[in-house]
């Protein structure tokens, strides 16, 4: 009996309703705020624009300096075994990558003291990580950035709220409200949505970066183990 009297209140309550329900709509939330909030939601949205534009270029170019010949090391100590360190540096400039730079470099300083050509290299060394990290710093300013610029909304949204309360002479009503929680509620998603976004895209560059590093590294140490051979 009490089942269905809940059940036929729950049906009517549907039947009363059901015309006005509304379908949330994104584009709909963000022009229900106030302006402030559509100006911090563009932003934001510049911002996202921005760290997906570095995150896909700078895959790219980590993309093509991890690309490295399987055999290149195993020529470069023949050629250097066999003494034709011309050849070896021709073999370097046509693999134009980071590894292929650093042995190089340490090919030009042959005939000088070890620790020189250690130097040589890891000053090369530190120019080409330095290209691999270029601009991917600002991803993580973005990403730290980014809640912040969007909790800036929730603090302006909630302010705008109080305001148009405190202005009311009809008294709390969501209508009132409603303008500066839409602001609030956008902004701290969206704020969040791209901070996010950020951080994953700025994590993922430092791996694959630190990847091509550590392949540079014994590159190099290959390349002096192969200068301290014996003749």
């Amino acid at each position: 009996m009490l089942t269905t009297i809940i059940q036929d209140s729950a049906k009517k309550v549907l039947e009363e309703t059901g015309t006005d329900q509304k379908s949330l709509s994104i584009i709909e939330l963000i022009s229900e705020g106030e302006t402030s909030g559509q100006i911090i939601i563009l932003i934001l949205f510049v911002l996202l624009l921005f760290a997906c534009y570095i995150y896909f270029e700078r895959i790219l170019a980590i993309k093509a300096a991890s690309k490295v010949d399987p055999n290149f090391m195993n020529q470069i100590k023949d050629h250097v075994s066999s003494g034709k360190i011309d050849a070896a540096l021709i073999l370097c400039a046509q693999e134009d990558s980071p590894v292929s730079r650093l042995i190089a470099k340490g090919l030009n300083r042959i005939g000088k003291p070890l620790s020189d050509i250690n130097t040589a290299i890891e000053n090369a060394g530190r120019l080409e990580v330095y290209k691999l990290e270029k601009n991917v710093s600002i991803l993580a300013t973005i990403s730290g950035a980014a809640p912040m610029i969007g909790f800036l909304g929730t603090v302006i949204g909630m302010i705008i709220s109080i305001f148009n309360l405190a202005n009311s002479s009809t008294g709390i009503d969501i209508q009132i409200l409603s303008g500066g929680l839409y602001t609030a509620m956008t902004t701290t998603v969206a704020g969040l949505i791209v901070g996010i976004i950020g951080y994953i895209a700025y994590n993922h560059l430092v791996t694959r970066t630190t990847k091509v590093v550590y392949r540079m590294e014994a590159n190099s140490v290959e390349f002096l183990d192969l200068l301290e051979e014996p003749a």
